[in-house]
């Protein structure tokens, strides 16, 4: 008997998945723990297994295009088997076969009800003006590509870079543009062969999903009367004025034209001033992968000479490269530059924010002004954690860091003082039997928060190994859903960029963060005598819905003894 096969939940916060790729097709035999498709979530690209034998029947969504947490995907059945049943029941959205035919019914009065609706309103409109017909694109051999939706929380994405110009020849698989989302800067990859007839966004501009953003196809084609045919499909739900479509529609191909023309004539004069790393308009060309790296490395990317296709900047350009051999060209070229601006003279620079930094400001508005925060603030003595701590180092089989002693006091604190270990969930309130520490880590676009599980059981050694390895796998984005998912407390520390002391947004779900400064060498009083005394400041942000200030500082008071003698962090 056939089989739904449906969207799974594949992490706490997902609500729908994108299917990048298709590894099955229709047709073919599947096994329980055959890969059908891969997944697109929030955070990663994860592997849809199945759990059914059969034959793939139908298959309910094109790559690329998002599906909500339990719908539709697919059909896995018999071969030949009858899924009319199975697609009536695919098409409402899932609903129940058990369904009573007194609502079907009323589903049937209400479709026909918006049908004499829409009836009445196509008769207005052809009073007013003369009804369009439906444009017949059966004989244009072209595709138009549309933006897909890249993660879950995208709306928009923006073209960061054109890798192909039109006029080119375009294979399935060639990569055409970059892509900035909220959670990175994506390959925009073809899956149609033909030549590149259309560029419908400059880049640096963003594109709705489902935006156009190229067209494909056969020479010659007549793309824009495909671009017409794909922009009345909207245009019903929008109710523009189709006389406005077409009056929009003239002018593109003239400008296009004069673009072009202006293209050819400024051609020989940019070959010979543009940069052998920049595009025909003065653009970077540089894969994702040369940024991020020459970021981490210090090397500005606009010195490196690219060897990829058309001068594009690769992983290994930026490997290679030595800044003393450009040191003296960039001399020469600041003394033919202009002169830098005067002395008083206003200047500015603007940068559109990225898709990741936009989900950031937005849950972190959320948090702040939806949960009243409250903060305390405690300093610590760590004379007594920087002598353990050389003492345990050299018999750990891996270096301890402060950051992971204050992980392990705050598990154990946590242990003891169960109500911050908790969370507001609007009507009531979770209290945690388990200990999950968020640990903060800064990376390019944002901030990722890789979880330590179980934290209270791990010994200092076992917690350092954890911390390293999640940390490295959050810079090189290879963190996967178990690895940040189901945190329950979370910790920042800037102590070691020379931050004393500083307040941290709370991370939802999470009733508290604490946020730790560096250690600093200061005097204090100790037996009536002033000393010399190694402090640390923390922080601990509360929601005030869940967690009091005594209860919050009976925790700092326990997390504060744990440190200044480590020993018991050990018991």
């Amino acid at each position: 008997m056939a089989e739904i096969i449906r969207m799974p939940k594949m992490s706490d916060t997902m609500e729908e998945g994108v299917i990048a790729a298709w590894l099955k097709k229709v047709g073919d035999e599947v096994k329980p723990g055959d890969i059908l498709a891969e997944v697109e979530t929030d955070k990663a690209t994860m592997e849809l297994e199945s759990y059914e034998e059969g034959v793939l029947l139908h298959i309910g969504v094109e790559e690329k295009d998002a599906v909500p947490v339990n719908g539709v995907i697919a059909i896995i059945g018999e071969k030949g088997e009858n899924i009319d049943d199975l697609l009536k029941e695919a098409n409402g959205e899932g609903g129940s076969s058990s369904t009573s035919k007194e609502e079907k019914k009323e589903d049937k009065e209400e479709v026909d009800e918006e049908k004499d609706e829409n009836e009445e309103k196509e008769d207005s409109k052809t009073e007013d003006a003369p009804k369009e017909e439906k444009i017949d694109t059966s004989d244009i051999n072209a595709q138009v590509i549309t933006m897909p939706k890249m993660s879950d929380t995208m709306t928009e994405g923006v073209i960061a870079t054109w890798l192909k110009k039109v006029g080119d020849e375009i294979k399935a698989g060639d990569i055409i543009a970059e892509v900035e989302t909220d959670k990175a800067t994506m390959e925009l990859e073809s899956y149609d062969d033909g030549i590149l007839l259309h560029i419908g966004v400059e880049a640096g501009e963003a594109v709705e999903i489902d935006g156009v953003i190229a067209v494909i196809g056969e020479k010659g084609a007549d793309f824009e009367k495909l671009i017409k045919a794909h922009s009345s499909k909207g245009s019903d739900s929008k109710e523009v004025p189709k006389e406005e479509k077409k009056e929009e529609k003239a002018p593109e191909k003239k400008t296009e034209e004069k673009k072009s023309e202006a293209k050819k004539s400024e051609e020989p004069a940019k070959s010979s001033t543009s940069d052998s790393n920049g595009s025909d308009d003065g653009r970077l060309k540089a894969s994702p992968l040369a940024k991020k790296l020459a970021s981490e490395k210090g090397v500005d990317i606009k010195l490196v000479k690219g060897s990829g296709e058309g001068g594009r900047i690769v992983k290994r350009d930026v490997e290679s490269f030595d800044p003393a051999s450009v040191k003296a060209s960039a001399q020469e070229k600041a003394t033919t530059t202009a002169a830098a601006p005067a002395i008083g003279q206003e200047s500015f620079k603007e940068e559109k924010v990225s898709q990741m930094r936009k989900v950031i400001a937005k849950r972190l508005a959320e948090s702040k002004f939806n949960a009243p925060h409250f903060y305390l603030t405690m300093e610590i003595n760590m004379d007594k954690a920087i002598e353990a701590r050389k003492s345990m180092n050299e018999v750990s089989p891996v270096k301890i860091s402060f950051n992971d002693m204050v992980i392990k006091a705050a598990a154990a604190a946590l242990r003891q003082h169960p109500k911050v270990n908790s969370s507001w969930l609007g009507d009531k309130i979770r209290y945690n039997d388990h200990i999950h520490i968020g640990m903060a880590v800064a990376v390019e676009e944002g901030l990722l928060v890789p979880v330590i599980r179980f934290a209270d059981s791990k010994s200092l050694s076992q917690i350092s190994n954890e911390a390293k390895s999640l940390g490295g796998k959050a810079k090189t984005k290879e963190l996967q859903p178990k690895d940040w998912e189901g945190n329950t407390f979370t910790i920042s520390n800037l102590g070691m960029f020379g931050i004393d002391e500083f307040t941290a947004i709370i991370n939802p779900p999470d009733a508290c963060i604490m946020a730790v400064g560096g250690i600093k060498e200061t005097v204090i009083v100790k037996n009536g005598q002033m000393v010399i005394g190694n402090l640390m400041k923390v922080t601990l942000s509360c929601d005030h819905r869940v967690v009091d200030g005594a209860v919050g500082s009976a925790f700092l008071q326990t997390f504060k003894g744990l440190l200044e003698d480590p020993v018991r962090i050990l018991i």
